[in-house]
């Protein structure tokens, strides 16, 4: 018998409470509590974590449908009452992460913080976050790939409340969050298993390294998704920004070990966490 999951989760009144929401709200409250337990340890106090994600927050949602809204313009262009309407569905993990980066920035220019370090010390716990928030999709029933059978889907061993999950359409479908889901939590568990070793990684390279990393595996899952972006047809949005993101990642990484006046991350003075 075929089972699907509700998509909601419970009903408050006549507000319908989603899955999705949870577990995005869910795996936001565990990355900045990860970040804010790591903040202190680099001499970066826990205030200004708490601080850079309030504002990145509302700025990342807005990247998000902003960078969406861009690359489907034609039809927002003959709908413009669509584009703030965002309970619709349409935005892009992408325009979230550029927006967020730029909000990190500023305020770390403005608080005389260092940039670098604090975005290594946000990078991987945003990694688990996208980990746990590919199962909104799941819940959802969106982001998955196309069309496959039942007999491929059994054959990686999957419980079966995802096997049934992906039953859309009436047709099974490839499960693309949860490889991409579990690119993430590999990716994060290799960073945190190495980011307290002595020498391994300078200022700035956790977060170039988190951005190689989710580039890479962004790169092969939105070949098998069914719901891209397109710049022209067959040439997928995400998967031009992934090599780009990549390349220019890996060419910073180089540099900044080229020029020899990098601190390495350990080296922030958990003793004197900056003002």
């Amino acid at each position: 018998m075929l089972l699907v999951l509700n998509p909601i989760a419970f009903q408050l009144g006549g507000l319908e409470v989603h899955w999705y929401g949870i577990i995005i709200a869910s795996a936001v409250l565990l990355a900045v509590y990860l970040a804010m337990k790591e903040a202190p340890k680099r001499g970066i106090k826990e205030d200004h974590i708490l601080n850079l994600i309030l504002w990145a927050l509302p700025f990342a949602l807005i990247g998000a449908r902003l960078y969406y809204v861009a690359f489907e313009w034609p039809y927002y262009a003959a709908h413009p009452g669509e584009i703030i309407a965002i309970w619709h569905g349409g935005i892009a993990i992408y325009g979230a992460l550029i927006a967020s980066v730029i909000v990190f920035a500023i305020y770390c220019r403005i608080e005389w913080l260092p940039a670098w370090l604090v975005l290594d010390i946000a990078a991987p716990t945003v990694m688990l976050a996208q980990a746990i928030g590919r199962w909104g999709n799941f819940m959802n029933q969106e982001a998955h790939g196309a069309i496959t059978s039942l007999a491929y889907l059994r054959g990686l061993h999957l419980p079966e409340f995802i096997i049934q999950q992906m039953n859309i359409g009436g047709a099974y479908r490839q499960p693309t969050f949860l490889y991409e889901s579990m690119w993430n939590l590999v990716g994060f568990a290799l960073i945190m298993t190495v980011r307290h070793h002595q020498h391994w990684f300078k200022q700035g390279e956790i977060v170039l390294s988190y951005v190689m990393w989710y580039s890479f595996g962004r790169f092969f899952v939105e070949g098998m998704r069914t719901d891209s972006l397109y710049v022209v047809p067959g040439l997928r949005v995400s998967q031009i920004l992934s090599i780009i993101l990549f390349i220019a990642a890996g060419a910073l990484i180089w540099y900044r070990r080229r020029r020899g006046d990098v601190a390495w991350y350990l080296d922030g003075n958990p003793l004197k966490a900056v003002e």
